[in-house]
């Protein structure tokens, strides 16, 4: 069964990029199927791995009418609210998660790893209590996204929705980079010990 919305390709901009600059992704996809509803695209910012109370809706925009063909824009977002990040958490590596949805329902997540740390070498061998926050870069690791499709329920739709929402079967999006599926990311190479430890507890790896 083909899908509604193949999302194409997501090219993740400025990056890296300091902390307080925007989020900007250049999204790309086709449609098949004229859509009565916009398309719902959220970027969410991971604050806490252990606590969802911390996460931070940086943006949604609603994008459509959608009718038959390709199309292609460029979603950016503010950084997140330092004051809302716990001390503890604004360095090091955390998430962000691209979402879309249809009428409600999200059927797709992309999500990417996030490493923030200083740019100066005196404040990495010698940080300072308060975070300095401009002074901090934001790197994304855009050649590995972790995709998340989830089955729509139809069992609560009207007779015409759910006829609309059959095809909704949406593939994975193509990376800026083309991985192999078998590639495997040596980690420890990238993150310390804890900072791993955190990324299992998100599932991700």
């Amino acid at each position: 069964m083909s899908s509604c919305v193949n999302i194409t390709n997501v090219t993740v901009m400025d990056n890296p990029a300091m902390f307080l600059n925007p989020f900007q992704f250049e999204i790309s996809y086709e449609c098949i199927s004229p859509l009565k509803d916009d398309l719902e695209w959220k970027l969410v910012y991971v604050g806490c791995a252990e606590d969802e109370k911390y996460d931070q809706d940086l943006e949604t925009v609603f994008v459509g009418p959608v009718n038959v063909g390709s199309y292609r824009f460029v979603f950016q977002a503010d950084p997140p609210s330092v004051e809302a990040i716990k001390d503890e958490d604004i360095l090091g590596v955390t998430a962000i998660l691209l979402t879309c949805s249809y009428k409600g329902l999200e059927f797709i997540r992309i999500g990417y790893y996030v490493s923030n740390e200083y740019i100066e070498q005196e404040l990495i061998d010698g940080p300072p209590t308060k975070v300095a926050i401009n002074k901090v870069q934001r790197l994304i690791l855009d050649s590995k996204p972790k995709v998340t499709k989830f089955p729509v329920s139809l069992l609560s739709l009207p007779f015409k929705q759910e006829q609309e929402m059959l095809c909704f079967v949406p593939p994975e999006p193509k990376c800026t980079e083309e991985i192999e599926s078998d590639d495997e990311v040596d980690f420890s190479e990238i993150w310390s010990d804890d900072e791993i430890e955190m990324l299992q507890s998100l599932g991700w790896i």
